[in-house]
């Protein structure tokens, strides 16, 4: 992320461009550190309304235009009311930067009580953790702040009402705009650090991010000092960054947004020349890419949060199932003795006339394999009572053997789909992915039910909750192959399900990782037969299939295939649980690097 002067440079412009001449027409104060500033635009620039959301919290501080109301407390604090006094229904007179500095100065025109013109100036500090929003009068006083900080806070600034407002100087920074050649071989003959660290440390405004750019830019970013420079690597570095700057002062900026995978990496309001790997999306407006690109992060992080919770019940239940089913395996093992029982029990019966009593064993002819066998014997007992407990013995094993074989299959089924329901919370990237997750979780058995059962909803159409509870869509991946053709990846069971067997076409081809928990994947054939299908569309789709599996660390997963009417649901079975038979077999990478999304998911 790289919310650094240049960012703001953007921002003031986009600002300064759609608000100077409007008039605030409501104030609100969302947080303790937030405020909402609705503004009327003249119409020569759009008029309507605008809303301005401007953040000074030390972790996420920000200013953007959004279309999100936001709900404001019943009773305004003080610093809000303050605000509503002077500069509810003033004209603004210009949004401005000074220098690159991460700083907005918003100036507005208004009337006193005395119906006196007055000019006041509203101050967002975007700093991290020395954010603020300040209110000043027309001599640049502090009439108040949204965080008002005292000297035993900070020794070099006091953000108090009556104090007067400056702009804390960066300790060691220049401003980019005016460096020269001469100045700045010097700086950088005399540092100690790589290129990137000189950029961000010695210039205002520029971030690691926009450092590492301008390195890259100027071919210098695996030179470990920027003092071992060679001159004209040096000249190509000073140039990468006076082009920068005279791009900002144009305001010659275009916001790009950057994500890997569906997952947003970091945004810019100039093109980043060494992410051009990576997805890109272009947006009209720095205040479009800053609202879509935190609602994503957000987003993530809520999602994250909220699977963090079922991952924790998954992996209890896992851990206890495999603990369960490795001890019925060794009592499985036990039972293996029980036709040696059966066969002392045959023996016994058939010779024991011959064994005379108080014989603790006695040798007996196997008729079965023609060899001598010792049978051990209770001397207490006549050869016929020892025959009936052997048999007894035999009888009770033979029992506890078949019912642990029917208990291993379900708790290893239960493994596997657990082992599934793992993989499928680490691809979960949506609020209706994860209901769907616990919606199965809760129809197994394996949670407790939360109010209302919850209706997931069709691949193409989303679902909704039982008593009008809204659910979000949750959708497959949709992946677009090479050569065009349509591939669909199942998030997890539920939606392996429902693509497999309600959103595909017969003559569709459905792949899976081959004998491990995975997606479904279906290749959309358009009703062609499998055999005039381009061999790498079936790579591609098999890649998928291994990547989305258990198997995305080996590199290489076998792939089971065929076409999606070889592919059954035995009645009662668990979700995603399918047979097949007469399927091919290809063995795929798990590198999918060269497959894009497709820009909807699927439906």
């Amino acid at each position: 992320m790289a919310f650094d002067g240049i960012t703001v440079a953007a921002l003031a412009r986009e600002l300064d461009e759609r608000i100077t001449g409007g008039r605030i027409y409501k104030i609100a104060q969302t947080d303790r550190l937030e405020l909402l500033l609705t503004i009327k635009p003249t119409p020569e620039k759009g008029g309507g309304q605008v809303r301005l959301y401007l953040s000074a919290d030390p972790s996420l501080p920000l200013a953007y235009f959004t279309s999100v109301s936001r709900q404001a407390p019943l009773n305004a604090p003080a610093f809000c009311m303050l605000l509503r006094k002077h500069l509810q229904n003033g004209r603004i007179l210009s949004v401005e930067q000074p220098g690159l500095e991460r700083i907005l100065r918003i100036r507005v025109s208004h009337m006193d009580e005395m119906g006196d013109p007055r000019i006041h100036t509203l101050v967002i500090e975007l700093m991290g953790k020395h954010s603020n929003i300040i209110f000043l009068d027309e001599e640049d006083q502090i009439v108040d702040s949204i965080k008002r900080v005292s000297s035993l806070v900070s020794s070099v600034r006091e953000v108090l009402p009556g104090r007067p407002y400056f702009v804390p100087q960066t300790r060691g920074k220049e401003d980019p705009f005016t460096v020269t050649p001469e100045a700045f071989r010097a700086a950088a003959a005399e540092t100690g650090k790589d290129p990137a660290a000189f950029l961000s440390g010695r210039y205002t405004g520029l971030s690691p991010l926009m450092a590492q750019e301008l390195c890259w830019r100027a071919g210098v970013s695996d030179c470990r000092s920027a003092a071992a420079l060679t001159p004209s690597q040096t000249q190509a570095l000073y140039e990468a960054l006076t082009d920068l700057m005279e791009t900002v002062k144009k305001g010659d900026f275009s916001p790009v947004l950057y994500s890997d995978r569906g997952t947003p990496s970091a945004f810019s309001a100039v093109p980043l020349q060494m992410m051009a790997d990576l997805d890109r999306e272009d947006y009209s407006s720095v205040s479009m890419l800053l609202e879509a690109f935190y609602a994503r992060r957000n987003t993530i992080t809520r999602i994250r949060q909220r699977s963090a919770d079922l991952r924790r019940v998954v992996q209890t239940i896992l851990e206890r199932d495999l603990h369960k089913y490795d001890l019925q395996l060794r009592q499985i093992k036990d039972t293996e003795k029980r036709d040696k029982y059966r066969l002392y029990g045959e023996l016994l019966h058939t010779y024991g006339n011959t064994v005379p009593d108080g014989a603790r064993s006695c040798e007996l002819d196997n008729y079965y394999t023609g060899e001598t066998i010792t049978v051990p014997l209770d001397p207490t007992l006549t050869p016929m009572q020892n025959a009936q407990r052997y048999y007894e013995r035999y009888n009770k094993l033979k029992r506890t053997h078949e019912a642990l074989t029917a208990l291993t299959v379900e708790v290893k089924a239960e493994i596997d789909q657990l082992t599934g329901i793992r993989a499928a919370l680490d691809l979960a990237d949506s609020e209706g992915d994860l209901l769907q997750i616990r919606k199965e979780l809760e129809d197994s058995g394996l949670v407790r039910r939360k109010g209302a059962a919850l209706r997931s909803g069709r691949p193409e159409r989303g679902g909704s909750a039982k008593g009008g509870r809204h659910t979000p869509a949750a959708r497959p991946l949709h992946y677009i192959s090479s050569d065009g053709l349509d591939i669909y990846v199942g998030k997890n069971n539920i939606q392996n399900d429902e693509l497999t067997f309600r959103f595909s076409a017969p003559t569709d081809i459905w792949f899976h990782a081959n004998d491990m928990p995975g997606s479904h994947v279906i290749l959309c054939s358009g009703g062609r037969p499998l055999e005039d299908l381009p061999d790498r569309a079936f790579e591609e789709a098999a890649s998928l299939a291994a990547y989305y599996s258990a198997g995305r660390e080996q590199g290489k997963v076998e792939i089971d295939y065929l076409q999606r009417r070889g592919v059954k649901k035995p009645g009662g079975a668990r979700p995603g649980f399918v047979i097949y038979h007469n399927n091919y077999s290809i063995l795929a990478s798990t590198d999918i690097s060269g497959l894009r999304q497709a820009p909807e998911t699927a439906g």
